[in-house]
């Protein structure tokens, strides 16, 4: 029996090897899954980069910086003692050198049909110190939006878009929460309902060609391919202006807004008619 006991350990042993060796198993198996394990390639975009050009330029401001409200935020001193100096509305930033931040630039026409791939990489719409950040910030058609509440207190997040479907989230404790968009718009205004001076605008389009002016009022847009095109400048007082552009195989095409506080009386900004829900009722109104 005992013979028997180590026969039948050894037919089993060997047994197990053939189904191992059947399976591709093993160090070095020549028949190893390798198609389930590899991670797929990344998209590549369609456009040639040797023969791609670029746009470059600023954007600058005119007269003189309007002077913007302060924002009272006594009721929320965690968010107020995050900042060195009271903070102000962010409706308009001009920069030290006479130049406009948060002006969303993006190629409007001349585009060839091309399927850009959808970036693996997230755009985090961070609520810190009881603001949106970025203020004005693009995004491509299906690209994973993360909103983020860094300040631990509550948050809800309004956004209302006209070409693609809104939302109306609660954020309560620091975490974060996911959304994309399906549709190009141009822009998407996003508030939070708690807090009525946080606001934020989101461009959505179906392919990379779009930037935010700095700090120093500069953008940039590269990898286009050679054509002509029709750039437009969006920003949240003024309104938006277009250039025509001629980009050219290697070359940079050099482009400039000028945008000042004239153009607030007359100007048309498109995006989607935000929903505002005050939180804080009137003494004697009926809630």
């Amino acid at each position: 029996m005992l013979g028997q006991r180590k026969y039948d350990r050894r037919l089993t042993c060997f047994l197990g090897l053939v189904a191992l060796a059947a399976c591709g198993g093993g160090d070095g198996g020549a028949g190893a899954g390798a198609g389930d394990t590899e991670e797929a390639a990344p998209a590549e975009s369609p456009v040639d980069a040797a023969t791609a050009g670029n746009v470059a330029g600023t954007v600058a401001f005119e007269g003189a910086a309007p002077t913007m409200s302060a924002v009272d935020m006594s009721g929320e001193p965690d968010c107020a003692a995050k900042y060195a100096d009271p903070p102000t509305a962010l409706d308009v930033i001009v920069n030290d050198n006479g130049t406009l931040s948060n002006v969303f630039i993006y190629v409007k026409e001349g585009l060839p049909d091309l399927q850009f791939p959808t970036p693996g990489d997230a755009v985090v719409l961070d609520q810190d110190g009881c603001r949106y950040d970025p203020h004005v910030f693009g995004l491509q058609v299906n690209q994973t939006l993360t909103i983020r509440n860094s300040d631990g207190l509550l948050h809800n997040i309004n956004a209302t878009p006209t070409a693609n479907r809104g939302f109306n989230i609660s954020q309560p404790v620091n975490m974060d929460a996911t959304r994309s968009f399906p549709v190009p718009e141009v822009m998407i205004p996003i508030r939070c309902d708690v807090h009525g001076w946080m606001s934020s605008y989101v461009g959505i389009l179906g392919h990379p060609y779009f930037a935010v002016s700095g700090s120093d009022g500069s953008f940039d847009m590269s990898t286009l391919p050679p054509g002509d095109y029709v750039v437009e400048a969006w920003h949240e007082r003024y309104g938006t202006q277009t250039q025509n552009v001629t980009v050219a195989s290697g070359q940079t095409a050099e482009v400039s807004f000028t945008f000042s506080e004239d153009m607030a009386l007359s100007a048309v900004v498109p995006l989607g008619a935000p929903l505002v829900i005050p939180h804080h009722p009137t003494a004697g109104a009926d809630h």
